[in-house]
């Protein structure tokens, strides 16, 4: 009898008749109502007195070498942690593709990327080299030429005391000339388990690496030094050269074992290639594998291949890239640690960053969290003691951009209309002169948040959501950036018929509009999810702006991270003030880190003969967020969040989940909530604190009503002991209401 979590969001495993016991970790197809799913062994049980009612196990993915138990243990434990039934988080973790072939296509596709990543050649597994000898026997010569080649001792070889034969690999072309049907054996042998794929040749690394300056060498240092568990905070400013010391430090581990893996976790899809491109250079002979959402699925398969056969010693990838099976897992390393996209915000809502922590503790490896801007609950656990803290104040090369504030309440061209003021006119003026670029970032996309009627107030809302439209003004369009409802422009108002329908406020395309009309000269483009909304498109547009093509760039958070642009020596953002008052306690360290990270584009190169510039348009030029931002002082910013978060008993200081429910019908969604407070009460009996179901910051989407409940306590084995037993009365109330928990919420 196997118990098997299926690829399906049922809570706890089901049990499955097997003719033979199956290793815990093996990925099986399993029937689940009138389908066959997927779905991994946990364990292997005696026969129960009713196995004869148990339905029996469809097919063995036998080709896949089963899934370690320290996966196993990571996805138990974030499945519990976060509240998740642990077949939605096997889900997460396996590819798409995996999950919906049989085990014939998954062995056809497993063997055929192996041999592309061994160059067709193939080693002996330590099965192999117990199993073939007895397999093979004395009947075979010319079997026993291609075992011998492979380094099995012939049955008639002189053995020698303490000599055991060397480990060698064997290609398709020479199995030939040892045999007449070599590859077909190989194929055969790599079947029952006794080949693998033998890992390519260690190419040299570059003769001529870097030169690090002395924060730089310091942080390697520190990092060469480390044995076993331990999270060290690698604080450096933007361009001081992270990189570097992620590619020593994966250097340090790779050299110290021949097969050790390296796990390096971006936030964004745009940035992967060119951190790609930054390990390939370095290590032309590591078989490198990529994870995230943008590959195709079979694509994802053969890079998650890899890693999980242990021949990528290198796995770069976004979120979902914590959860790929990493047998020689060693190193841990994450890039922007503070970023929310770490958080996923569906299904099994897990922090990457919090789970490559827990894993490096898990496996006694070293863990690397790097930003300029660290989390608040980061530097709360430098601060405290329990993470190292590495610090690198100065740039690598360039200098550090000198912040400005420009007050926008008696701007006479931003009180005209304009998107832009005198004082940042004239800088751009000067920098287009110089044939230096410029970069203006605004965190809103299309060309206005809203059209409006001024005759009667009338303003283009979405039928489906408590959102406006947002008007886009290239196709004409009236857009919904949350449903994705899409209507065309009215032609008049559809309230009183005024013809005078306004654009109020504005997006990118807007104010590419605008620097056009003010800057006929300039070559102005715009990156944001609507010129790269299909594949290639943000690549090639970042490829224009290092080739210089580009002037002026106009864009979203997208051109604000990681993006090391050499001739960009002005960076300015237009009113990022909403930040400032936003009902989300960690809006304005959101808002910090984003205009720390668009700063850090500008004076990468010492090219500029103006210097490097910041320049913010804002109406509180006096507020200690910028303040702060412009002493660069994370620090001091840090300290005075933590000190208002510890006032109000907010994370860190506290540990909270979230209950978020949806329905169709609000009646019967507020029928619910109300029943689920109730539940919490009576639950938690003081500790922890239920608040009051209110609606969500956007409380309908697509159609759908949406509440929460928010949970508070200030012992985090309290609030999970809680959470436990709340989310299984939860699953006794019935009325087809959506509910889920969300552990440790990053988004209200």
């Amino acid at each position: 009898m196997a118990r098997v979590a299926v690829d399906a969001p049922i809570w706890g495993e089901l049990d499955y008749a097997s003719e033979s016991t199956l290793a815990p970790g093996s990925v099986v197809r399993v029937p689940l109502g009138r389908h066959v799913v997927c779905g991994v062994v946990l364990a292997a049980e005696p026969p129960a007195h009713d196995a004869r009612e148990l339905r029996p196990v469809a097919q063995v993915c036998d080709a896949l070498p089963p899934l370690g138990p320290d996966w196993l243990d990571l996805l138990r434990f974030a499945a519990g942690y976060y509240q998740r039934p642990l077949g939605e988080l096997m889900a997460a973790a396996l590819p798409g593709w995996l999950r919906e072939h049989d085990a014939d296509a998954v062995r056809r596709r497993w063997l055929a990327a192996a041999e592309r990543r061994a160059g067709l050649r193939w080693e002996l597994t330590e099965r192999g080299r117990q199993e073939l000898p007895l397999r093979l026997g004395r009947r075979s010569a010319a079997l026993w030429r291609l075992a011998s080649a492979l380094g099995l001792a012939a049955p008639d070889a002189e053995p020698v005391p303490g000599n055991t034969p060397a480990p060698t690999s064997l290609d398709e072309s020479g199995a030939r000339r040892l045999h007449p049907r070599g590859a077909a054996v190989l194929r055969e042998w790599l079947e029952q388990g006794w080949l693998r794929a033998a890992p390519p040749p260690c190419a040299p690394l570059p003769a001529a690496l870097p030169a690090l300056h002395e924060e730089q060498h310091q942080a390697v240092q520190a990092l060469e030094g480390q044995r076993g568990f331990g999270v060290q905070v690698l604080f450096g400013v933007t361009g001081s050269g992270k990189t570097e010391v992620y590619l020593r430090a994966a250097q340090q581990v790779l050299e110290r074992d021949e097969h050790a893996q390296v796990l390096v976790l971006t936030p964004e899809i745009n940035l992967t290639p060119q951190l790609l491109r930054r390990f390939s250079e370095r290590f032309p002979g590591q078989a490198l594998a990529v994870l995230h959402s943008g590959l195709a699925e079979a694509e994802r398969f053969d890079h998650w291949a890899a890693a999980h056969a242990g021949d990528a010693r290198i796995v770069l990838g976004t979120r979902l890239a914590v959860l790929a099976s990493l047998p020689h897992l060693a190193l841990l390393i994450v890039d922007e640690e503070h970023d929310a996209s770490y958080k996923q915000q569906e299904g099994a809502r897990y922090s990457a960053r919090d789970l490559a922590v827990w894993r490096a503790r898990q496996r006694d490896v070293p863990v690397l969290l790097g930003s300029a801007t660290p989390s608040l609950e980061t530097w709360h656990a430098v601060r405290s003691g329990r993470y190292g803290l590495l610090t690198m104040a100065r740039r690598a090369s360039g200098a550090l951009p000198q912040v400005r504030l420009l007050p926008s309440g008696h701007d006479p061209l931003l009180r005209a209309g304009g998107p832009i003021g005198q004082a940042l006119f004239d800088a751009i003026t000067q920098r287009l002169q110089q044939r230096e670029q410029c970069l203006l970032f605004l965190n809103r996309r299309g060309y206005a948040p809203v059209l409006s009627c001024p005759d009667c107030g009338w303003m283009s809302e979405c039928p489906h959501c408590d959102a406006h439209l947002v008007y886009h003004r290239t196709d004409g369009s009236l857009r919904c950036h949350h449903c994705g409802h899409r209507q065309a422009v009215p032609r008049a108002c559809p309230d009183c018929g005024g013809l005078d329908l306004q654009p109020v406020g504005r997006g990118t395309q807007r104010v590419q509009e605008a620097l056009a009309a003010l800057f006929p000269q300039a070559r102005i483009a715009r990156i944001d999810a609507d010129t790269a909304s299909r594949k290639g498109q943000a690549e090639a547009g970042f490829a224009q702006v290092h080739a210089g093509e580009v002037d002026i760039l106009v864009g979203t958070q997208m051109i604000t991270k990681g993006h090391d642009f050499q001739r960009v020596s002005l960076v300015a953002a237009l009113n990022p003030d909403a930040g400032l008052f936003s009902h989300d306690p960690r809006a304005p360290e959101r808002l910090f880190a984003q205009l720390v990270q668009a700063a850090g584009r500008a004076g990468r190169a010492d090219a500029s003969t103006l210097g490097a510039e910041m320049l913010v348009q804002t109406a509180y030029p006096e507020h200690p967020l910028y303040q702060a931002l412009q002493r660069g002082d994370y620090a001091g910013f840090a300290e005075r969040e933590l000190a208002e978060r510890k006032r109000a008993g907010m994370p860190p200081f506290s540990f909270q989940a979230l209950l978020r429910a949806e329905h169709a019908k609000e009646p019967r969604l507020l029928e619910f909530v109300e029943q689920a407070g109730e539940l919490a009460a009576q639950l938690a009996d003081g500790e922890p604190r239920a608040y009051p179901p209110v609606p969500s910051s956007l409380a309908r989407v697509a159609g759908v009503h949406r509440q929460q409940i928010l949970v508070e306590s200030s012992r985090r084995g309290a609030l999970h002991a809680f959470l436990a037993r709340w989310r299984a009365a939860l699953q006794e109330l019935r009325g087809g209401v959506r509910w889920a928990i969300d552990v440790d919420p990053t988004e209200f």
